[in-house]
């Protein structure tokens, strides 16, 4: 893994995260605090219900945060407007799901190119760059191929490369190999780990898995009920 600079690319200060039920307050997260240095692969270990794609979700600035701050490169998250975390998950972060949320109605190369149309990317470069960005994760055959006719390592290969579409500074991995069996999932993990190596990018990778999670990161928390456990 690369080696990380004194600056981390995200700092999480004191987050808590509360749902509401009618009246009644369900806390997801409680006074959880860490730093994640560029260039590393961070690992976030729980059980179901422990509050990981919670976190995710906040860093992807999916939602927002009851209290405590968020500072990815030294914004703030909860002072941005929505047009301003709308940029961040466009070109900060992207988001790989355990459900691989491909569109099925298109093609491997359709969804990766639909990335960079909400990118920006001008119509006359996505083809190219799509067909790299497959043939980068491992699918440069299979590229006219819809989800129901990849297995679903494929279709979480395509997703990665959505994923790395618009140049992200982190990938936030959620669960990524949880539908998949264990010889696929080591692929996936392998794939990671070499876009990590190679292209230098930050993986935030949540799992229930700590055994996976000890092999790949030298950063490792777990969360329970909401908090953080142990470090």
């Amino acid at each position: 893994m690369n080696g990380s600079t004194d600056i981390p690319v995200i700092r999480i200060s004191r987050l808590s995260k509360s749902y509401f039920k009618g009246e009644v307050e369900i806390p997801a997260l409680w006074d959880v605090t860490f730093a994640v240095n560029p260039g590393e692969i961070f690992s976030i270990v729980g059980k179901s219900g422990s509050g990981k794609s919670t976190l995710l979700n906040l860093i992807g600035g999916l939602d927002h945060a009851s209290s405590g701050e968020i500072i990815f490169e030294e914004r703030n998250l909860s002072r941005m407007k929505r047009s301003e975390l709308a940029l961040h998950r466009r070109f900060s972060v992207g988001m790989i799901f355990q459900s691989f949320n491909l569109i099925n109605s298109r093609t491997a190369l359709e969804n990766v190119s639909l990335a960079l149309t909400f990118g920006g990317i001008p119509r006359r470069l996505r083809k190219q760059r799509s067909i790299e960005l497959l043939d980068q994760v491992g699918l440069g055959t299979r590229i006219t191929h819809k989800p129901s006719e990849l297995s679903g390592g494929e279709a979480q290969r395509v997703a990665i490369a959505r994923a790395l579409a618009n140049n992200p500074k982190v990938l936030l991995a959620d669960e990524p190999t949880g539908n998949l069996d264990s010889a696929t999932s080591e692929e996936i993990i392998s794939l990671l780990l070499t876009l990590n190596k190679e292209k230098g990018i930050t993986i935030l990778l949540v799992t229930h898995d700590q055994e996976t999670a000890e092999k790949v990161s030298k950063a490792v928390i777990r969360l329970k009920d909401g908090a953080i456990v142990n470090e």
